[in-house]
């Protein structure tokens, strides 16, 4: 009783230190201040789409286990840091944004459903909505921020983020419902932030 606890205080601050709205909603126009590494930290944080997108994957991941554990995590950062590449290139990605609520949805409701698929299935499909992820973020760069610390401040928070969903799949006594509830509510945040 007392892990799940944790685990549901876990996923409360978590959502709580994001902002209510999409985290791409910056223009880059040195919006964001301070060091280079301190924004790209900020900047996933600063919204719920990015939040529950990461946590999903780490829910996921988690449920998983295995090789799942090690290799969706490295997938999906290494494909938010080649759509951060393409956004900051301004190369497009159309409807990346669609693509994040996408990933809500989807992934939420696949730790939902408890659906354990082949490793490489699971990597290509975190693999997409990484892209998506990572080229809304880094199409919003600020301009005076330094490519590379920004995106090792945005990848840092991206894995911590990620870390969070391992560690609410890992614990519990009632790990089914709170693993099962966490995906339910990311998908329905999905659902909301595709209507809005």
């Amino acid at each position: 009783m007392r892990s799940s606890a944790t685990a549901a205080a876990l996923f409360a601050v978590t959502l709580a230190g994001c902002g209510a709205a999409f985290a791409h909603t910056l223009t880059g126009g040195g919006l964001e201040q301070g060091p280079s590494f301190a924004a790209g930290f900020r900047h996933p944080l600063s919204g719920v789409d990015h939040v529950l997108g990461m946590v999903a994957v780490g829910l996921w991941a988690g449920l998983n286990g295995r090789r799942a554990l090690l290799i969706w995590p490295l997938v999906s950062l290494g494909m938010l840091m080649l759509g951060g590449t393409l956004g900051l290139a301004s190369v497009p990605l159309y409807a990346s944004e669609a693509g994040i609520v996408a990933s809500l949805i989807v992934l939420g409701l696949l730790v939902l459903a408890r659906v354990r698929p082949p490793v490489w299935a699971g990597a290509t499909l975190i693999s997409l909505f990484a892209l998506a992820h990572g080229h809304a973020h880094g199409a919003e760069m600020p301009l005076a921020a330094a490519a590379a610390t920004y995106a090792a401040g945005f990848l840092l928070a991206s894995g911590a983020l990620i870390g969070v969903g391992v560690a609410i799949a890992s614990v519990g006594a009632n790990r089914r419902r709170m693993v099962g509830g966490a995906g339910a509510l990311i998908a329905l945040a999905g659902v909301l932030l595709a209507a809005a």
